[in-house]
């Protein structure tokens, strides 16, 4: 998947999910399914999921490459990373990973700046998917707490089957 492919799907992705967000009522924020998070706590999880990706992304890429590595096989297409995403949290049903763990509820006042911010970090991602170069995309690596390392191409477009999992995920199980 091209550059502007893989930013067009982050838009996408991301429009879909913020427009359910926002057509939700106020008091949903709050709630989720017996046992699991709550919207909000879905909605912040994706925050932190794309923020540390794009902090990465504004690191020169000598030092990715020197803190991270080289990959070592080609870069998976989309449907791919998608399988092996799924195959991945079979293997760890009900574990949540370091940055989400005891996670707060964030109040309905915060819902505001948690789609602001979301909508800002997903601009920002898709702008630096325009500007790195191919041959970063595909050679640089970097971590997945899940999925290992990966080069920059498929955590990409990794970033965008998560959203679109968790925007599933809403619509399936989210109906107040």
């Amino acid at each position: 998947m091209d550059k502007e492919a893989i930013a067009d799907l982050i838009e996408a992705k991301h429009s879909e999910l913020i427009s359910w967000l926002e057509n939700q009522p106020d008091d949903s924020w709050t709630l989720g399914p017996e046992n699991k998070w709550t919207t909000g706590q879905q909605a912040l999880h994706l925050l932190q999921s794309i923020k540390p990706l794009n902090n990465a992304l504004s690191m020169p890429k000598f030092l990715l490459r020197f803190k991270f590595g080289k990959a070592n096989r080609p870069v998976r297409n989309y449907n791919a990373i998608v399988q092996r995403y799924q195959e991945r949290l079979e293997g760890v049903k009900g574990k949540t990973f370091k940055g989400s763990q005891n996670m707060k509820v964030p109040t309905l006042s915060e819902k505001e700046f948690i789609l602001n911010r979301l909508q800002t970090e997903q601009k920002k991602l898709q702008y630096k998917t325009k500007k790195i170069s191919d041959k970063n995309l595909d050679t640089l690596i970097l971590p997945h707490p899940l999925m290992g390392k990966m080069p920059i191409r498929e955590i990409i477009m990794w970033t965008a089957h998560h959203v679109e999992h968790h925007t599933e995920t809403f619509k399936e199980k989210y109906n107040f």
